[in-house]
């Protein structure tokens, strides 16, 4: 057969990459819980769809007469597949060869692969398993280098197509930044590790002892913001992967996918209308209430652990992806955090730049206040969110369920938006009340000496608060147009799901990059 000795080294060198880091070194990655880099793709991806490029890439051996005497992959495996039967790019990092190390790489295969999904508009999708870099490169090279890739497009990336990272083992330096520069990054528990440099580094730099886990586990990185999601198993987090992309477009210049739906979009749920506790103190459980509104089964929050007083998720209403915040009372009492401020403007960002509408279910008593809140900036902060909110071009509907108080409560949506064309939508239950500040506390402060010098201080404060409280009807504001409409819960989902249709035509006109980039 013609070319016989090419077609044998080929499949040599193929059969090689597929054998990863031989007999002994995937079994110790078993041994350490964690599936292989080509095991990972097939689970992630729909059978039989991955079309590996780069196999050859590598490090050969030669004998004297430049024969080919064995064959080392580079511990990059690359290449396309789909999900959903829509196409992805996938850069997966091969720790049975150098512990997925810098020294073992050829860095142009991957950064080839995130160039590729660049131009060709998919998304992409990092395994990092890496150890990071290594000193013995420097050896390697015979030189040192300044640090950066000129090549790799990875804020051009974030501004155009979906980009998701998965810690699925010790993720140091630049695999630090694979997971955490993404629309989307999840880590595994017990697994997965998130930091700049490992502990013998922090031991070496700053005399700390600490291990993996203490210094960038799951819970420590999701609590940080550095990841979104934890997962319990890779498994859980290749579902997470697969439910996120289901709701963004392969690229800006698409619309998010629309999906069949058998939940009925006039569906009226009559136990949402006692959803809110009469008294304003009392906290409620504001997933339940989501889970009422947006189609069955179709709510994925992110970023649970980080900002907690604020959700973050993706659903659907009547089969449109959608984008959903909401504040929690159970956390800091709803109040913007200076982390949930970060994680608002993220959130937006993520929606605006992927053309999906925004509905605001908010119960905001306002900024945090105290020692802490200030020690961090929070003011500032929640400012950039105010940024993200006003140069968003995305649909955006507000639902104001119970309280919108002080700058926190003015942040529910865009008011004066790109070009003044904001139109400010916002409704309200009857159960919301809005303002400056609280009544009890303006009272108290306005009130003081008044209160003080009654016979009965308690009845003058409870008489007071009374009249303010209804001067403070959310029907008041309604009759100025203060408000589009007052709703009954129940009527919610109705009135979303006729939006949508809407907000999507809108959509549709303003396809294509934002004139920002992704932050």
């Amino acid at each position: 057969m013609s070319w016989e000795a090419a077609y044998t080294e080929l499949e040599l060198r193929r059969e090689s990459a597929r054998k990863m880091g031989g007999v002994d070194r995937l079994a110790r990655q078993k041994e350490l819980g964690k599936l292989n880099v080509r095991e990972r793709i097939e689970k992630l991806l729909d059978p039989g769809t991955f079309r590996e490029f780069g196999m050859t890439t590598g490090k050969g051996k030669y004998d004297p007469q430049g024969n080919l005497i064995s064959f080392i992959a580079s511990n990059a495996v690359t290449g396309t597949g789909r999900i959903a039967n829509r196409k992805v790019m996938i850069s997966g990092d091969d720790y049975t060869i150098g512990a997925g190390s810098s020294e073992a790489t050829v860095s142009d295969k991957w950064l080839y692969a995130e160039r590729m999904a660049y131009q060709f508009r998919m998304p992409l999708i990092r395994m990092v398993d890496t150890a990071g870099g290594s000193v013995r490169l420097i050896e390697q090279q015979q030189s040192t280098k300044i640090p950066g890739y000129p090549s790799w497009p990875v804020i051009p990336l974030l501004s155009t197509v979906p980009v998701v990272g998965a810690a699925l083992g010790a993720c140091a330096g630049l695999g630090a930044v694979k997971v955490s520069c993404a629309h989307f990054s999840v880590i595994v528990e017990n697994v997965g590790q998130v930091f700049a440099a490992g502990p013998p580094v922090v031991k070496q730099g700053l005399n700390q002892t600490v291990t993996k886990e203490e210094l960038g586990g799951a819970k420590v990185a999701a609590k940080a913001g550095s990841v979104n999601n934890i997962a319990k198993s890779e498994e859980d987090a290749f579902e997470q992967i697969q439910k996120f992309l289901s709701y963004l477009p392969r690229n800006v210049w698409q619309v998010p996918p629309v999906t069949e739906c058998s939940d009925d979009p006039w569906r009226m749920d009559e136990k949402l209308d006692d959803a809110i506790p009469e008294n304003k103190r009392t906290p409620y459980q504001i997933r339940k209430i989501l889970e009422k509104i947006v189609d069955k089964d179709s709510l994925f929050e992110m970023s649970r652990l980080f900002g907690g007083s604020t959700l973050t998720c993706l659903a659907r209403l009547n089969g449109y992806p959608v984008g959903v915040m909401a504040n929690d009372p159970m956390v800091m009492g709803g109040a913007m955090t200076h982390k949930s401020a970060m994680k608002i403007e993220r959130f937006v960002d993520l929606c605006d730049t992927f053309h999906i509408p925004i509905v605001n279910f908010t119960d905001q008593p306002g900024l945090m206040i105290g020692l802490e809140a200030e020690s961090a900036g929070t003011v500032p902060i929640a400012y950039r969110a105010a940024g993200a909110i006003e140069q968003a071009t995305v649909p955006w509907i507000s639902i104001i369920i119970r309280r919108a108080f002080g700058v926190g409560g003015g942040l529910h949506g865009p008011k004066f938006g790109p070009n003044g064309q904001s139109l400010n939508l916002r409704y309200a239950w009857p159960s919301a009340i809005w303002g400056s500040i609280p009544v009890e506390g303006g009272v108290a402060a306005a009130y003081r000496r008044e209160i003080e010098a009654a016979e009965d201080p308690e009845a003058k404060r409870q008489e007071l608060e009374n009249y303010y409280h209804k001067l403070a009807s959310p029907f008041r504001t309604a009759e100025k147009f203060g408000i589009v409409d007052i709703i009954k819960p129940s009527e919610t989902r109705a009135l979303l799901c006729d939006w949508i249709e809407d907000a999507y035509e809108l959509n549709r006109t303003q396809l294509g990059p934002k004139q920002r980039p992704m932050r």
